[in-house]
């Protein structure tokens, strides 16, 4: 076999091309929020973006798909291919185009250990008392997601960066935590902190069941404009990434503060459904921010 019809990591052409094929069609439909930005970056970042997005996708699905008494032995499953990616022997389409890009773009092994970790908490914890407890969640799952994005879009080590860039992360966690609340229930999870839950005088037994009182709007609404603050926090990480990946971490910032500001203006219905944005909102949102480079738009 020649140079050229092997990976880097040592696997043939053809299983390199399905790696890549597999990860493209897994982000776009499972990441469609995150899939808008990705297309703006050049080819071999949006295969390392992809691959990355993959793994993540995966591990997380290890806790929310099958059997939950399974999810144990599913993880160490991962963590094991996490050993074998970083050891040159990777077996699955994310692991094998992970491996490929590593030498390029080397992502610290102990953000994907974080990711893990995030996950693990999942099975044993399922209420946050405090804001500052679920800030120590979004450590492990959305800041190690952070340190994956500036490993490969430039930035890593650079102490601003790594800062705007945790700033990002968490915005992004605290979206999907307001988009989700409903389905979040629906696995016996509430990431609501109770302390924001007695502070507007919310019901926990309301929202278990999904009744949308005036009191959990407001938490929802108040969640929201958290994430919307740390989006504007985060705001000077567009330009400490390389030039070329710029619109794209601009665009991946911008989606996700559009779903924010759609929980906002519609906080109950995060209840019955997750929020999304239609295609035409979302083609909006990149022809904009091609003349307003800004997470969030809205002055309030």
């Amino acid at each position: 076999m020649t140079a050229a019809a092997t990976g880097r990591a040592g696997q043939s052409a053809p299983d390199l091309l399905a790696a890549h094929r597999a990860n493209r069609s897994l982000t776009h439909k499972a990441g469609a929020n995150f899939s808008v930005g990705f297309r703006f970056l050049p080819k071999e970042r949006r295969q390392a973006v992809y691959a990355a997005y993959a793994w993540c996708r995966a591990a997380d699905d290890a806790v929310d798909e099958g059997d939950p008494a399974g999810a144990p032995e599913r993880l160490d499953a991962w963590a094991r291919e996490l050993d074998a990616v970083y050891g040159g022997r990777p077996s699955s389409a994310a692991g094998i185009a992970l491996a490929e890009a590593l030498p390029r773009f080397p992502v610290p092994k102990v953000a994907f250990e974080g990711l893990l970790a995030g996950c693990r908490q999942d099975l044993v914890t399922s209420r946050y008392a405090t804001f500052e407890e679920l800030l120590g969640y979004c450590d492990l799952v959305a800041s190690t997601i952070s340190t994956i994005s500036l490993a490969i879009f430039g930035g890593l080590g650079d102490e601003t960066a790594e800062a705007r860039g945790r700033e990002l992360a968490t915005a992004l966690q605290l979206t999907n935590i307001v988009r989700d609340v409903g389905e979040d229930v629906s696995r016996g999870r509430v990431y609501l902190p109770l302390e924001d839950l007695e502070r507007f005088g919310a019901r926990e037994a309301d929202l278990l069941a999904l009744r949308g009182t005036p009191a959990l709007a407001e938490v929802v609404r108040f969640e929201a404009r958290r994430a919307i603050g740390l989006f504007r926090a985060a705001e000077p990480v567009k330009e400490l990434v390389d030039r070329e990946c710029r619109f794209a971490v601009t665009m991946m910032g911008g989606i996700y503060a559009e779903v924010a500001r759609e929980v906002l203006a519609h906080p109950l219905d995060t209840l019955r459904r997750r929020i999304a944005l239609s295609t035409p909102r979302k083609v909006r949102a990149v022809l904009t921010r091609l003349l307003d480079r800004r997470f969030d738009r809205v002055s309030d």
